[in-house]
């Protein structure tokens, strides 16, 4: 399992997806975000995941998920500008 981070403009979004995350049978708990991440709310979602496609369907709230490596963070999605 793999250890991902994702970023919301809402907190309302990260508590959806964080339900979506409980569904799919994957760990997920709403936290402060990270301070070298940046956050519109201050709020994140971290989860485990088998991998990329195993991720939940992202919400319009997301701003970015991020794969927790050794080195830190490596950003796999970032949510485009209005």
């Amino acid at each position: 399992m793999e250890e991902y981070i994702a970023t919301f403009y809402s907190h309302f979004g990260a508590i959806r997806f964080k339900r979506s995350c409980e569904a799919a049978g994957l760990t997920a708990a709403v936290m402060p975000v990270p301070r070298n991440l940046s956050s519109s709310c201050g709020t994140c979602v971290k989860f485990q995941a088998r991998g990329e496609s195993s991720i939940p369907e992202k919400n319009e709230e997301m701003e970015q998920i991020v794969l927790v490596t050794d080195r830190g963070f490596q950003q796999i999605y970032q949510a485009e500008d209005a």
